[in-house]
């Protein structure tokens, strides 16, 4: 019981719980982002993973942090334009639209990534981005290093998660989104396009996911290989259905898997050899699906979510 206490009162973990939670905090806003508008992106895995490997090579061949994160989100944007494409204005299955973006981004970028960097035993590096301290909260006893020394994308997943949450509910733009994502015809009738704002909705959500995998090489780690966005997309698409499609609600289900994520590693090492390492892995799944069993039953779904928009249709 001592041991769970000072693990859980460890500055460490608490720093941990946000370096974990930031790639689904980018992920999952940008799939909400997505379904708000009527649009199901499944191919978040995928552009996780080409954002990971682009935003890298960027920085690799001489560009700066932000640069690679800024070519990491356009390149999010592209495969958002291309999923967009093909659900939008060709109103093909999003399903299969999305695991095809999937299969295609992880699979590019493979290739790409081998055909610019060689076979190598140990994978080159860069220098990441490195943590922040903020002067007069940073030196606060336990509440500084957890929370007041992190890189920079992180406190900008924080932001772009505010500013999200405002944006949605409380300017015309806003909305539109809902409007569009709940009923696009009344939308239509009151003036918005609803092609134009699925279009914008999808590129700026496929952007955050390539920011998110962009994280993962550019700030968690330093070097990138070609598994290691390993599910949190398929993680950030349930946690959607979790936040019930509010940004608040995301921040906070992207931090309480992390929690579980960042206790388990605690515990593999305090109980090392006690318990099956196995079993901790399995652990933040299992309480991840406890709570979005509970919260999916409060969940109000989009009711245009995942149909095809055609003007002058009903």
């Amino acid at each position: 019981m001592m041991q769970l206490f000072d693990i859980i009162a460890s500055a460490g973990l608490w720093a941990a719980i946000l370096r974990i939670a930031t790639p689904l905090i980018f992920g999952t806003l940008g799939a909400l982002l997505c379904e708000r508008a009527g649009v199901l992106n499944l191919g978040i895995e995928g552009i996780m993973t080409f954002g990971a490997m682009i935003g890298w090579l960027s920085v690799y061949h001489g560009a700066d942090l932000w640069t690679g994160l800024l070519i990491a989100a356009i390149a999010g944007g592209v495969f958002g334009l291309l999923h967009a494409g093909l659900t939008v204005t060709l109103g093909l299955s999003q399903h299969v639209s999305g695991l095809g973006v999937t299969l295609f981004a992880s699979s590019f970028s493979y290739y790409v990534f081998r055909l610019i960097v060689p076979l190598a035993n140990t994978p080159p590096t860069i220098v990441p981005f490195q943590p922040i301290a903020i002067p007069g909260l940073s030196t606060l006893p336990f509440i500084g290093p957890a929370f007041f020394t992190q890189t920079a994308p992180t406190y900008l997943a924080i932001a772009i998660a505010l500013l999200m949450a405002y944006i949605i509910f409380r300017t015309p733009v806003g909305l539109a989104i809902r409007m569009t994502g709940e009923n696009p015809h009344a939308a239509e009738a009151q003036g918005v396009n609803p092609m134009k704002v699925r279009y914008g909705a999808v590129i700026a959500g496929s952007a955050l996911m390539g920011m998110g995998g962009a994280f993962l090489t550019l700030s968690a780690f330093n070097s990138f290989f070609p598994t290691m966005v390993q599910g949190r997309g398929w993680i950030c698409i349930a946690l959607v259905v979790f936040a019930s499609w509010r940004p608040g609600r995301a921040l906070f289900g992207a931090l309480l898997f992390a929690f579980f994520d960042a206790f388990q590693l605690r515990l593999q090492t305090a109980l090392s050899g006690l318990v099956p390492y196995q079993l901790f892995l399995m652990t933040p799944y299992i309480l991840s699906i406890a709570a979005l069993a509970v919260m999916a039953r409060r969940a109000r779904v989009p009711q245009a979510l995942m149909q095809p928009y055609r003007r002058g249709e009903r």
